[in-house]
This record gives C-alpha cells, structure tokens and sequence, in this order.
C-alpha cells in the first residue's frame, strides 16, 4: 500500500505545483521614453501596441481560447482515475451482541471496532459519442481563431485610436505656435507704437489698441496651451505610460504641412473587396458563423447512441493497510447508453444552434454592408479633407501678402491701425484653418486605413508578427 500512498501524493504534487503555476500574471511593460525627443505617429503607434494594457488583456483571451482548444482535445484520450479510502467501523451494542453470539456457535471471535482500507485505479474511455468530440473540438477551433482575430482587431482599433489622439494633440501643439506668432507679432508692433508715441509720431490710441490685441493674443496662447496638454494626457494613456504623463523633454513633430494631394487613389469597390479579405472583425464573424454551425453538430449529438469501454482495478482489505496482490481483482465492461426519450429538450437544443447559426450569418451580413459603408465614407471625407486644403493653402498666400501690405501702409502712415489688426486676424484664423484642414486630412488618411485593415501593417515583420509584440 505505501507504494500507493506514494503515487497518490505525487499526483497532488503536481496538481499543486500547476495550480501556482496558473496564478501567475506577466505585467505590461511601460513604454521607454528615454531615448525619444521627437515622438512622431509611427512611434507612438508602436508604443502603444506594445505597452497599452488592453493589448495584454487581449492576448489573454487568446491564450484562454486556445486553451479551450486543448480542453476539447483531451476529450480524445482516457480518463484515469486513482481511488483510495481508509475508515474505521465501530458496531453499536445490539449489532456486537448478535454478532458475538452467531461467532459463538462457530468458534470465532469478533472484533466490534474493525478498519477497513482500500485502493482502485479506473480508465474510461468514450469510443463514441454521436460526433460530439469532432464537433466541440471543431467549435473550439473556431472559438481560438475568432480571439486571435479579435486580437487583431483590438491592435487595429487601438492603432485609430492613437492616431486620432496623436492628431489632436499635434493640432493643439499647432495652435500654440501660431498663438506665438501673434503674440511676438503685437509684441514688436507694440514697441514700434510705443517709439512713435514716444517721439510725437503716433497717438496714444494705437498703443492701447495694440495691448488689446496682444491681451487677446496672450489668451490664446494660454487656451491653446492648456488644451495640448489636455491632450497630452489622453496620448500617453493610450501609448501606456504610467499616470498618462509624457516625460517634460518629449514633444511631437511637427504638424506635415507638404502632404501629396494628387497622389493616386483606389477606387472604392478594390477597397471594399480588400477590407473584407483583411478586416479582423470580418474575419472573427466568419468564424462565429463557423463555430455556430459546429455548434449544431453538437447538438445533434444526442440523437445517437454513446459507447465506452471501462477498466478498473480495485483492492480492499479489512484490519490490514498493506493491500497486496491478492487484495486485488480487476473489471472490464462495455457500455452502451442511448437516450430514446427526453422531453423534447434534444429537439429545442438543435432548434437553438440552427437559430444562433442563423443570427451569425444575418450579423455576418449586416457587417459587411457596414465595412462598405464605413470605406465609402472615409473616402468621402478624405476626398473633402484634400479640398479642403488646397484651398486653405491658396488662401494663406493671399493673406500673408494682404497682412504685408496692410504692414508697411500703417508703417507709413498711409492706414489705419484697424486695417492691420483685421489683416493680422485674417492671418491668424487662415493659418489655424490649414491645420485643422491638415489634421482633418491626416485623421481621413488614417481612418480609411482602418477602415480597410491596412493601419496595422506597417508594424508587421515578414513573419506577419507585429514588431513591437512579444508573441
């Protein structure tokens, strides 16, 4: 028996040893921004994709539906199980005295406390089970490849999400500049008014209509300040950085300005038939509808008999916990178990996975109309984006040469203080207006590659792996 009791311990040993082994969770790294001065969008994406804890929390559910997968697959193979049991039967006092007195007219004696011990080792295994096996092992395979394209999915969104940030950050980062521009603008008119005044060349009106504007400069500036660093915060939570501070000495690049705007264009249904190949979201549908249909294989599974074969050894002795081989004997059976009558509930069940197939297929197709619409849309407004700033773009060289006009008339006396500040203004809300025009272009470039599953790709080794990952 101690051999038993030694096999028995081990086994929990190892139980043990892997439930510890279970409970232990990898943290997200936060992003090293050490090396970094210029953080552009690339870099930020990247980031992102590497430190942003709904990356991991995705990539846990992957690992638990490929683990899913495994649970399905042992179904295949036998179930052995080790029993053991030791107790202690004390007989009551009517139950010792009858049994004294039958002993008596044999000759034996009895023993009112007794110990009884015993140990088995039992194997199952199903031989067949109306496909149930195939069809579970077929859904969990579906179930795995749907996490690992919601993964996917997540990196495709999250990689938006950053871009749209990055974007309103950079506008913000803009708007500062140009707030700046004005200010140093009205702080050099204001010494030149103040030179005039000083020497009798200018009245003391201009110099007050001068600190106004750059009173209103200033707030500006301030406004455009606090709102970059709004945004600021909204980035760093989403590149992962603990407290969703980016370090002091970090700032973005600067807004591009040179953008292609006759560079060649797609048309919408190449791009629509793509983003149907390339969309995770799409491609988790697909398989839902797959995993569906397997799960009406499932549930047909009761309409057929199940067949297994049992083995089993099983020992017991009384008074005595050294079980040797005689102690033991061994079964083998053949079991066969067909349910004929149930209620109707294998009926209702086959009837709830041929619906729930049929709600995949009608979400499957409802999605795809979706993609089309979403690609179509994002065209659309890229298409405007590009107008958009070809006009802002003309519309800046006609105002700085107004601005400059209006300058050197007021400079030479020749208009009124009010004519430069409505020309200066003019400038200002023009260059504010490209940016928007700018990061609307931008932010339309980005969202039609997620629209089209393209925005992850540039992150992506040869291996189809992401670079920034750790799978």
């Amino acid at each position: 028996m101690k051999r038993y009791v030694g096999i028995f311990i081990i086994a929990f040993c190892f139980f043990f040893a892997g439930a510890v082994s279970g409970e232990e969770h990898d943290q997200p790294l936060a992003p090293d921004l050490s090396g970094i001065d210029v953080l552009d969008l690339q870099t930020a994406q990247g980031l992102a994709l590497a430190s942003n804890p709904t990356m991991t929390a995705a990539m846990e559910r992957v690992e638990q539906a490929r683990a899913r997968v495994r649970q399905a697959a042992a179904a295949w193979w036998p179930s052995v199980d080790l029993t053991g049991s030791g107790g202690q039967n004390r007989m009551s006092d009517s139950t010792f005295e009858r049994s004294q007195a039958l002993s008596t007219l044999y000759g034996e004696s009895v023993d009112r406390t007794s110990e009884d011990y015993s140990a088995g080792l039992q194997a199952s295994w199903v031989l067949f089970d109306g496909f149930f096996r195939s069809f579970r092992n077929e859904q969990a395979n579906y179930g795995a490849q749907s996490a690992d394209a919601a993964q996917r999915d997540v990196q495709r969104l999250l990689v938006s999400a950053v871009a749209e940030a990055y974007l309103n950050a950079q506008l913000a980062q803009t708007n500062v500049k140009i707030a700046q521009a004005d200010m140093d603008f009205y702080t050099q008119q204001l010494r030149d008014a103040d030179n005039r005044y000083e020497v009798g060349a200018g009245p003391w009106g201009d110099v007050l209509n001068i600190k106004v504007q750059l009173n209103s400069a200033r707030t500006n500036h301030m406004l455009s300040s606090r709102e970059f660093e709004a945004a600021g915060y909204g980035l760093a939570a989403l590149v992962g950085v603990p407290d969703a501070v980016l370090p002091d000495h970090v700032r973005l690049a600067d807004l591009e300005t040179g953008v292609d705007l006759d560079e060649q264009r797609e048309t919408p249904d190449v791009l629509i038939t793509e983003a149907l190949e390339l969309r995770p979201d799409v491609i988790e549908m697909i398989n839902k509808v797959k995993e569906a249909e397997a799960g009406i294989g499932m549930a047909k599974a009761p309409y057929y008999p199940t067949l297994q074969l049992t083995g089993a050894v099983n020992g017991a002795k009384q008074g005595d916990v050294s079980l040797t081989g005689e102690d033991f004997g061994n079964t083998v059976l053949l079991n066969l178990k067909w349910n004929l009558f149930s209620g109707g509930a294998d009926k209702a069940r086959r009837f709830e996975a041929e619906h729930g197939h049929r709600e995949a297929r009608y979400t499957l197709a409802n999605m795809y109309n979706q993609v089309a619409a979403e690609v179509r849309q994002d065209i659309a407004l890229l298409e405007a984006a590009r107008e958009q700033v070809r006009l802002q773009r003309e519309s800046v060289k006609l105002v700085e040469e107004n601005r400059e006009l209006a300058k050197n008339e007021y400079e030479a006396g020749e208009a009124s203080l009010v004519r430069l500040n409505e020309a200066q203004r003019d400038l200002t809300t023009t260059f504010s207006r490209l940016a928007q025009s700018l990061v609307a272009f931008h932010r339309a470039q980005q969202r039609l590659l997620a629209s089209t599953g393209r925005n992850v790709d540039q992150f992506k080794t040869g291996e189809g792996e992401l670079a920034t990952s750790g799978n």
